[in-house]
C-alpha cells in the first residue's frame, strides 16, 4: 500500500514538473485559467467560454493552428477590453497632470475674484472715508465697474477701454454735483447724462482715464490668456485620454493584449518592441501633440513673468483706488475752468431735491482676505504662480515620453523575459521598431496608419493659437522679458519712464519713483498732503512733476495750495 501511494506521489510531481516546462509554449489542456480571468474582468457570462480548447475557425483577429480558448463572441469582447484597458493607461498616467493644472487653474481664479473683491473694497472704502456724502452714488459705478473686470478676466467678451471709460463716464457727474459745483440740491437725471456724455470731451479727470485703460490693459489682458491657456490645457489632456482608435488600432490592441489568451497563457506579455511599435501606431496622433504641448508649456512660463511687476495684475488692481483718488484731487483742483466748460457744452446746472444718501458700505468687508497677499506670505499669487510653474515644467516632455513610459512601466515583458510577439511567446522580438508620430508609421509592422484624428488635430490647432496669445502675437505686446518676483504690490522703478506711465515730468535729472500703496489695506482718508503736484498744460493733459528739475512750480504750487485753504475755509 506504502509502494503504491510513494508511485502516486511521483507520478504526480512528474505531471507538475512537465506542466511547468511547458508553461508559456504550449496552450494548456484547459480553459480553467482563461475562464477565471475573464470572469474576473467581468467580460461577459462564462457560459460562452468554452471548458477546453476547440478550433478556432471563427476568429478574425485571435487565428492559431493550435486549438484555441476563444470564440468570435469573446473575441469581440476581449477587443472592446483592449481599448478600454489602455483608455485607463492613458487616464491614469495623465491623473497628476491634470490634477496640476485643474487645482491650479482653480486656485488662480479664486485668486483673482479675491483681488477684484478687495480692489472694489478700496475704492469704496476711499469714497466713504474722503468723499462721504457722494459714497453711496459712487460705489454704485464702483461695483459695476470691478463686475466688468470680472467679466473680462473670465472670458467674456468686453474691451477694457469700454469698461473704463464708462466708469470714469458715469463718475463725472457725481463728483460734479458733489465736488466740483455742489449745491443744496441734486442735478437733475438729464443734466447728468449730459455730463456723463461730455466727460470725455471735458477731461476733468486729467490723463487718469487714459493710464487707467492702458494699466488695465496691460495686466487683466495676459491674467485672461494665462487662465484660458490653462483651462486649453485639461481640454488637451482630456482629448488625449479619450483618444478615438481605428479599427487597425483596435484590432492590434486586441492581438497584444488578449490573443495570447485564447491560447491559455493568461500571464504573458508583450516583447518591448512589439509594445513600442503597437502603442506608436495606435497612439500616433498623440505623439503629434509633443511639439505643440512642449511650446504651450515654455509659452506659459514666459508669460508667467510678465504677470509680475508693476504691470501685474495684483499691483494694477489693489492700487486702482490711488487712480480714482488722484482723479478726484485732479477735478477738485480744476473745479472753476471745469465749471466753465460744463456750463458751455449743457448749460447752468439744473437741480432737483436732494436725495444723496450716506455711506452704507461695510468697510471690514473681505479684511480677512488681506492676509492673502501678504509680501511675507507663501500663498501669495506670485509664489503659487512660481510654483505651478516649476511642477508643470516637468511636464514638458509628457507627450514625446508616453509610449515608452506605458510600455516599459505598465505593459511590456521585462528585457530577457520570455515575452508575447503576436503569435507566440518567444525570447525577443525581431521586427524593426519605429519611431513617434504619424509620418514614422509608413514602416510600421503591427498597425497600419491612416490620417490624423480630427480632434487631435483641432486640438493643435488650439495650441498653436494659445501659444500665439501667450507670446503676445495677437494683440498689443507686454514685456515678456520682464521675470521679476512679483512682490506684491510695493514695486520699485528706476530709469527711464515713459508717458503711458502717466510719469511725466520736467528737468533733466535722473528720475526715480516709488509706484506703493500706504498698506495693503483699507486707503487711508484723503487730505491735502496726499495732494500729487500737478501742472496743466496748454492742452488740457496733466503731467506728474514730482522729482528733479521741476523746482520752477514751486510759485504756482504753492499759490494753488494757499487758494485751496482759502477756499476751504470759506466753504467752512
Amino acid at each position: 500500500m506504502g509502494g503504491k501511494s510513494f508511485r502516486l506521489v511521483v507520478l504526480t510531481l512528474a505531471v507538475l514538473l512537465l506542466a511547468a516546462a511547458t508553461e508559456g509554449t504550449e496552450p494548456s489542456p484547459s480553459c480553467e485559467a482563461v475562464r477565471k480571468v475573464f470572469q474576473l474582468r467581468r467580460l461577459g457570462p462564462l457560459g460562452g467560454v468554452p471548458g477546453s480548447p476547440r478550433a478556432g475557425v471563427d476568429l478574425q483577429v485571435c487565428t492559431s493552428k493550435n486549438p484555441t480558448c476563444c470564440t468570435k463572441k469573446m473575441e469581440e469582447r476581449y477587443q472592446t477590453a483592449a481599448k478600454q484597458d489602455i483608455q485607463q493607461v492613458l487616464q491614469t498616467s495623465s491623473a497628476t497632470l491634470k490634477f496640476l493644472i485643474s487645482h491650479n487653474a482653480a486656485a488662480f481664479q479664486e485668486t483673482f475674484e479675491m483681488l477684484i473683491r478687495l480692489a472694489e473694497n478700496y475704492t469704496s472704502t476711499l469714497f466713504c472715508n474722503a468723499y462721504r456724502t457722494m459714497a453711496a452714488e459712487a460705489t454704485v459705478h464702483v461695483q459695476e465697474f470691478f463686475t466688468d473686470v470680472g467679466l473680462f478676466l473670465f472670458g467674456t467678451n468686453v474691451s477694457t477701454e469700454e469698461f473704463v471709460n464708462r466708469f470714469f463716464d458715469t463718475l463725472f457727474p457725481v463728483v460734479y454735483n458733489h465736488v466740483i459745483n455742489p449745491g443744496p440740491t441734486d442735478i437733475s437725471l438729464e443734466y447728468a447724462e449730459c455730463l456723463r456724455v461730455a466727460r470725455r470731451a471735458i477731461r476733468p479727470f486729467g490723463h487718469i482715464p487714459q493710464k487707467a485703460i492702458r494699466q488695465m490693459g496691460r495686466s487683466l489682458l495676459p491674467s485672461r490668456i494665462f487662465l484660458q491657456a490653462l483651462n486649453l490645457g485639461i481640454e488637451v489632456i482630456n482629448a488625449t485620454d479619450h483618444l478615438h482608435f481605428s479599427k487597425a488600432c483596435s484590432r492590434a490592441l486586441l492581438r497584444m493584449q488578449y490573443c495570447p489568451h485564447c491560447q491559455g497563457l493568461t500571464l504573458s506579455k508583450p516583447c518591448m518592441g512589439y509594445c513600442l511599435n503597437t502603442m506608436r501606431g495606435c497612439l500616433a496622433d498623440i505623439a503629434e501633440v509633443d511639439l505643440h504641448w512642449q511650446g504651450y508649456v515654455q509659452s506659459l512660463e514666459q508669460l508667467s513673468g510678465a504677470l509680475s511687476g508693476a504691470h501685474g495684475i495684483e499691483h494694477v488692481l489693489l492700487n486702482f483706488h490711488s487712480l480714482v483718488r488722484d482723479a478726484l484731487v485732479q477735478a477738485r483742483i480744476n473745479r472753476p475752468d471745469l465749471s466753465e466748460q460744463v456750463n458751455k457744452i449743457c448749460g447752468p446746472p439744473v437741480r432737483k431735491p436732494k436725495q444723496s444718501p450716506g455711506c452704507f458700505f461695510d468697510q471690514n468687508k473681505d479684511n480677512q482676505g488681506l492676509k492673502m497677499f501678504s509680501r511675507d506670505s507663501e500663498e501669495t499669487f506670485a509664489h503659487r504662480r512660481k510654483e505651478f510653474i516649476s511642477h508643470l515644467r516637468l511636464y514638458r516632455a509628457f507627450y514625446g515620453g508616453l509610449v515608452d513610459h506605458l510600455c516599459g512601466n505598465e505593459l511590456a515583458a521585462a528585457d530577457g523575459h520570455p515575452c508575447w510577439n503576436g503569435e507566440d511567446v518567444i525570447r525577443s522580438y525581431t521586427h524593426r521598431v519605429v519611431g513617434s508620430g504619424i509620418k514614422a508609421q509608413s514602416e510600421n509592422p503591427e498597425v497600419q496608419v491612416k490620417g490624423t484624428d480630427p480632434v487631435i488635430s483641432q486640438i493643435i490647432d488650439k495650441l498653436k493659437h494659445v501659444i500665439q496669445q501667450l507670446q503676445g502675437k495677437s494683440f498689443p505686446k507686454w514685456d515678456l522679458q520682464q521675470t521679476g518676483s512679483g512682490g506684491g504690490v510695493d514695486e520699485q522703478i528706476s530709469g527711464d519712464c515713459d508717458d503711458e506711465d502717466g510719469c511725466g515730468g520736467c528737468g533733466s535729472g535722473e528720475f526715480k519713483r516709488v509706484l506703493k500703496t500706504t498698506d495693503p489695506g483699507m486707503p487711508d482718508k484723503t487730505n491735502l498732503s496726499d495732494v500729487k503736484q500737478i501742472h496743466q498744460t496748454n492742452d488740457g493733459n496733466t503731467l506728474d512733476t514730482t522729482g528733479a528739475g521741476c523746482t520752477a512750480m514751486a510759485d504756482y504750487m504753492t499759490f494753488m495750495l494757499i487758494s485751496l485753504v482759502i477756499l476751504f475755509l470759506s466753504l467752512w
